[in-house]
C-alpha cells in the first residue's frame, strides 16, 4: 500500500512540472509579443507601413507587400537590427513593376577612421565586383558593412561612369559620406587643413563624368587667430584692408560691405577663423569703419578688444573729439577704444591743435545730444549723470571723451551751462576754455534775464559767458491759449447751435442738453485761465422767489455737469438771476423761449484799489462799463533755475 507522504512527493513534483511548463510558455508569449511590437512600431515610424509582423515562438515572420527590393531590403535590415537574424524569417513581395520603369539605382557609403558602411541597390549587369575591388584597394578600411542588393533592371546610361566616379572619391577621402546615383554624385568629407581641402579639390574636380551631376562639400576646420585682428586704412591711396579677420559669414559679409561703403574697391577678403574676443565682432568693426569714412582718412586698427583709431595728420581737433566720443559710446562694453591725433611736425610756436571744446544740443522734442570732452575718472561721470537726471536717461545722447588736461572748474561750468539750457525750447550749449555761450529759443521772454542770473551767480561776475536766447512766440503755451473772448465765443457758437434746456420745473440735464454740455467740455480745458460765470434764467410765469431758486438750481446743474465731464471748474462759477434779466417780452411764448436760458459770461477781476469781488464783463464796481483788453491773458512767472517755484502775487 503506497504511503500518505509518497503521494504527496510524487503530486508535488507534478505539479512543479505544470508550473514551469506554465512558466515557460507565458514568458514564450511575452517574448514574441515584445518582439512583433518592437519591430512594428520601428518599421511604421520609417514609413514602411505595408509591413506586417507576426511570430511563433523565437521566430519572427516579416510578410506584406513592398513597393521596392530596396524597401523590402530597409524593413528586413531594420528588424534585423532589433532581433538576432536567425530569428527572423523573410517573407516579403516585391510589388509587380512595368519593365519600362526600373528602380533608381543607388550606393550610399560612409567611411570613417573606423571602418566603412555601403548600402544600396545595383543592376545585377554590374554587380557588387566594382564595389568589393574599390573596398579591398583601400589600406586599413577596418571593419566593412556591405549590405549592397542586386537588382534585374536595364543598366542606366550613366550609371558604370558615375559609379567609378564616386568610388574614387571614396578612395581618397578618409572621412567622407559619398552617394551615387546614375544622374549624381554627392561627395561630403572634412580635410584636417585648408591645404589638404584644396588637395582634395583638386583631384575631385579632374575625370568628373559627363551628364553626372556632381555636388563637392569639403569642410577644412577654421584657423585660430592669435591676436584676433582687423586693419582699416583710408588714405590718398584709397580705402582698404591691411588684415582682416571674422568670426562668422554673416560677420565678414557685413564687414566688407562696410568697408566697400567707407571707398574700398576691388575684390575684398576677410579670413573666418576662431579666437574672436566678442560675438559682437562685427558690429564693433562696422562701426569703426563708418566712424572712420566719417573722418575721411585714417585707421583704425582691432588686437582682441583692444581698438586703436588714429586719425591723419591735419585732422581738426573738434571732429577728431566728435568722432572718438560716438565711436566710443557706440562700441560694445567689451571693446577698449584709444584714439590718437598725431601732433603736427611744425614749429611749436605755430602749433594749434584747436580749444577743448564741449557741446551740448537740445532738440525741439526735448532730447539733449552731449559731445565734446569731459575730465577723467568720477568727475567726468558725475557730469554725464547730471545731463541724465536733467533732461531723462531715454532722451540723452551721450558720446563724450574723457581727457585728463582739461581747464580748472571744466565739470562746475559744464554743469551750469547744461541746467541753463534745460530752461529753453530748444538751442545749443558750447563750453571752451575761455568762454560759455548759450544759444536757443524759448517761449517765456523772462527766461533770458533768469539765465543772465543763474550762470552770474554760479560761475562769478567776471566769468566770461554769452547768453543769446531769443523769445519765440510758437513756443509760448500762453500765447497758444485762446483769449478769454475767443473761449466765450466758442461755448456761444456751440448754444447757437443747441440750447441747454430743462424739462418744465425739472433741474435734471436731459438728453439733449448732455449732448450741448459734452461738446462745450471739449472746450473748457484750453479756458482754464479764464474767470467765467454760468448764469442762469427763467421767464415771469410763477413765483419771482421760485424762479430764482430754480435758475440757480440749474446753474448748479451745470457747473456739476461739466464736473462730472471730468472739467475743472475751479475758474467758474453758479449763479441764478430768476426772471431779472429778460432777453425778451414774457408776453408770448417764443419771448419766454428766449428767456429761459444758461449763459456762459467772462468774469472781471476788479483792480487792486477798489478791493472789490470779481464783476461781469461790461459793468464795474459801481455798475457802470468796465474795459476788458482785447486778448488779455494771465501770465504765470517762470520758474527760476534751481527747480524752485518763485511766490506768486494773491490774487486781490
Amino acid at each position: 500500500m503506497i504511503r500518505l507522504p509518497t503521494l504527496i512527493a510524487a503530486g508535488s513534483f507534478v505539479l512543479a512540472a505544470v508550473l514551469a511548463i506554465f512558466t515557460a510558455g507565458f514568458l514564450a508569449v511575452a517574448m514574441e509579443r515584445r518582439s512583433v511590437e518592437a519591430i512594428t512600431e520601428t518599421l511604421h515610424a520609417g514609413g514602411m507601413t505595408w509591413a506586417e509582423i507576426s511570430a511563433n515562438g523565437l521566430q519572427v515572420f516579416i510578410d506584406g507587400t513592398a513597393p521596392s527590393e530596396a524597401a523590402a531590403f530597409r524593413a528586413v535590415s531594420r528588424a534585423g537590427a532589433i532581433i538576432d537574424a536567425d530569428r527572423l524569417v523573410n517573407r516579403v513581395e516585391i510589388r509587380r513593376r512595368d519593365a519600362t520603369a526600373p528602380p533608381r539605382f543607388s550606393v550610399d557609403v560612409l567611411r570613417t577612421t573606423t571602418g566603412l558602411q555601403v548600402i544600396g541597390l545595383v543592376p545585377t549587369a554590374t554587380g557588387l565586383d566594382p564595389i568589393n575591388d574599390a573596398i579591398m584597394a583601400i589600406e586599413n578600411v577596418g571593419e566593412v558593412t556591405n549590405l549592397v542588393e542586386i537588382a534585374d533592371f536595364p543598366v542606366p546610361p550613366t550609371w558604370v561612369a558615375a559609379l567609378d566616379y564616386g568610388l574614387r572619391a571614396l578612395q581618397e577621402l578618409p572621412r567622407s559620406k559619398v552617394t551615387i546615383y546614375a544622374d549624381r554624385v554627392e561627395v561630403q568629407a572634412i580635410s584636417e587643413s585648408a591645404e589638404q581641402r584644396a588637395r582634395f579639390l583638386a583631384t575631385l574636380e579632374r575625370g568628373q563624368p559627363q551628364g553626372v551631376t556632381v555636388v563637392l562639400d569639403i569642410s577644412a576646420p577654421r584657423p585660430v587667430i592669435t591676436p584676433f585682428t582687423l586693419r582699416f586704412t583710408i588714405d590718398a591711396d584709397g580705402a582698404r584692408f591691411e588684415t582682416c579677420a571674422a568670426d562668422t559669414l554673416a560677420a565678414r559679409d557685413r564687414i566688407i560691405q562696410a568697408a566697400a561703403a567707407a571707398g574700398a574697391q576691388g575684390v575684398l577678403t576677410c579670413t573666418i577663423g576662431l579666437g574672436v574676443p566678442s560675438p559682437q565682432w562685427g558690429d564693433a568693426v562696422v562701426t569703426a569703419i563708418g566712424a572712420l569714412a566719417q573722418l575721411g582718412q585714417g585707421t583704425v586698427a582691432f588686437s582682441d578688444a583692444d581698438v586703436t583709431f588714429i586719425a591723419a595728420e591735419g585732422t581738426g581737433q573738434d571732429d577728431f573729439d566728435r568722432v572718438i566720443g560716438e565711436l566710443s559710446a557706440a562700441l560694445p562694453d567689451v571693446f577698449s577704444l584709444d584714439g590718437v591725433l598725431p601732433t603736427p611736425q611744425v614749429d611749436s610756436a605755430s602749433a594749434s591743435t584747436g580749444p577743448a571744446r564741449l557741446i551740448a544740443t537740445l532738440s525741439e522734442d526735448g532730447r539733449l545730444r552731449l559731445r565734446g570732452r569731459l575730465p577723467e575718472g568720477p568727475v567726468g561721470r558725475s557730469v554725464e549723470a547730471y545731463a541724465r537726471a536733467l533732461f531723462g536717461a531715454a532722451r540723452t545722447d551721450i558720446a563724450t571723451r574723457a581727457v585728463a588736461d582739461l581747464p580748472q572748474g571744466w565739470s562746475i561750468r559744464a554743469m551750469a551751462g547744461l541746467q541753463a539750457l534745460s530752461q529753453v525750447g530748444e538751442g545749443t550749449m558750447t563750453l571752451e576754455p575761455e568762454t560759455l555761450r548759450l544759444e536757443g529759443r524759448t517761449g517765456d521772454a523772462a527766461v533770458a534775464s533768469e539765465i543772465t542770473r543763474f550762470l552770474a551767480g554760479e560761475l562769478g561776475q567776471a566769468a566770461a559767458f554769452d547768453v543769446a536766447v531769443r523769445y519765440d512766440e510758437a513756443l509760448d503755451p500762453v500765447a497758444a491759449l485762446p483769449t478769454p473772448e475767443q473761449c466765450v465765443e466758442r461755448i456761444q457758437e456751440i448754444q447757437a447751435e443747441g440750447k441747454i434746456t430743462f424739462d418744465p420745473g425739472s433741474v435734471e440735464i436731459n438728453e439733449s442738453a448732455g449732448e450741448v454740455l459734452d461738446r462745450i467740455a471739449e472746450v473748457l480745458p484750453d479756458c482754464q485761465h479764464v474767470r467765467m460765470e454760468i448764469s442762469g434764467h427763467t421767464d415771469s410765469q410763477g413765483r419771482e422767489e421760485m424762479n430764482l431758486n430754480l435758475s440757480q438750481s440749474r446753474a448748479d446743474a451745470v457747473l456739476n455737469g461739466l464736473l462730472a465731464r471730468e472739467v475743472l471748474v475751479s475758474n467758474l462759477v453758479a449763479q441764478g438771476y430768476g426772471e431779472s434779466q429778460p432777453l425778451a417780452s414774457n408776453e408770448t411764448e417764443e419771448g419766454r423761449e428766449q428767456n429761459r436760458r444758461i449763459e456762459f459770461r467772462l468774469l472781471v477781476e476788479a483792480s487792486e484799489e477798489t478791493d472789490q469781488a470779481p464783476v461781469l464783463e461790461g459793468e464795474n464796481a459801481t455798475g457802470d462799463a468796465a474795459e476788458v483788453p482785447a486778448g488779455a491773458r494771465p501770465r504765470p512767472r517762470p520758474a527760476s533755475l534751481s527747480g524752485a517755484p518763485e511766490q506768486e502775487d494773491e490774487a486781490p
